[in-house]
């Protein structure tokens, strides 16, 4: 188990696990528009920032209440975390996470693959292998190159996005002001927002490595209420913008792709184009090195060993060739649609439920701690 650092910054200790939650959720579906064009632009402008602010309070609530669980039962990977909230149970968790890896790898690998053809002219298999070789080289490093690359891309993205808004703001701000003006349908909002928030909460167990940097149980609590806000501005900043083209935006298989070209900085749609890659980039890591991370507490325990960079290299590469093939079957637009929203109905009844609940009670009753937590 991973010890705690005792000369953790104030960064790592309540801005990484946010930076590293959004991290696992901003994927390919969200940095490209595509998620949000299909559970909150179905609701219209104003229905739509209902669902994504309702999304951001349930992200803040659980991730805080699950980071508080796994630093008061040491659990520093998804493993032991399920091993301490569902006893035997835990194996209902691992089935499910697997089926969450296959689809949002597949996600990423034909988002990247898109973004490849869309933005360099390249076959899609290119944006794919790019993707899959970035993956497996920051996973097969470890933690301390899985935060730092947490920590820079999150400054590209925030970045991006704030000059995105002001050239959108420049570009085409008179119709977003139309688009926020037109009575709009705004039923099933709280669905939407709650659906979102349901499949991707997921991320707050993901990133359980990085809450080693943690001294208190008040530093897990302002970290999790801290990471709804960090993981949904980008997209609030996102949809803001997508409003412009409502609804016929709504069909585009990557909004962002059409956004850009609205726009008409080539530079900038680069620009756009490589944070968008970042995000997918960090995304699989974050997955990926969660994967490694469960392996990494069994091997050690078996084998009295740590797990080496050469295994935890192999374990990536064969994880991203597995479930990248998906994309090469399915698109992208379906993969979100079908996979996701049944993933979703999973995690809230073998994690949100669970641990909202019993989890709750355990907290209040004043559990057991680890060593670390007391």
């Amino acid at each position: 188990m991973s010890q705690v650092k005792t000369g953790s910054s104030w960064f790592q200790r309540f801005l990484l696990p946010g930076f590293a939650f959004k991290a696992v959720i901003i994927g390919g579906g969200y940095a490209t528009g595509r998620e949000l064009a299909e559970f909150f632009l179905p609701s219209g402008p104003w229905g739509g920032l209902a669902g994504m602010v309702l999304a951001m309070l349930v992200w803040s609530l659980v991730a805080a209440t699950t980071f508080l669980f796994a630093r008061r039962t040491g659990a520093r990977d998804y493993s032991s975390f399920f091993e301490a909230l569902l006893g035997k149970g835990w194996v209902v968790f691992e089935i499910g996470y697997f089926l969450f890896l296959v689809l949002i790898l597949a996600v990423f690998g034909a988002a990247a693959g898109a973004i490849g053809h869309a933005a360099l002219g390249l076959p899609p298999i290119a944006g794919t292998l790019a993707l899959m070789a970035g993956i497996a080289i920051f996973a097969g490093y470890g933690n301390t190159a899985v935060e730092q690359l947490f920590k820079y891309v999150s400054f590209l993205l925030y970045g991006v996005y704030a000059l995105f808004l002001v050239l959108a703001l420049a570009g085409f701000g008179d119709r977003i002001a139309t688009g926020f003006a037109i009575p709009a349908v705004s039923d099933g909002w709280a669905l939407g927002g709650l659906t979102y928030a349901g499949y991707n909460i997921i991320g707050a167990v993901v990133i359980l490595p990085v809450l080693r940097h943690m001294t208190s149980d008040r530093d897990a609590v302002v970290a999790g209420l801290v990471a709804g806000p960090l993981a949904m501005i980008p997209a609030i900043v996102f949809f803001v913008c997508m409003i412009a083209f409502y609804p016929q935006i709504g069909v585009e298989v990557l909004p962002s792709d059409y956004l850009l070209t609205q726009l008409g900085n080539p530079v900038f749609h680069l620009l756009f184009q490589l944070m968008i890659f970042s995000a997918l980039l960090e995304s699989g890591t974050g997955a990926v090195h969660a994967v490694n991370e469960r392996i990494a507490k069994a091997w050690q325990v078996r084998r009295g060993t740590p797990l080496g960079n050469g295994g935890r290299l192999a374990i990536a590469i064969a994880l991203l060739v597995l479930c990248m093939l998906v994309a090469d079957r399915f698109g992208l637009v379906t993969l979100i649609a079908k996979g996701y929203r049944a993933l979703a109905y999973v995690f809230l009844a073998v994690y949100v439920l669970p641990l909202m609940t019993l989890g709750v009670f355990r907290l209040w009753r004043g559990g057991s701690q680890s060593p670390e937590a007391r």
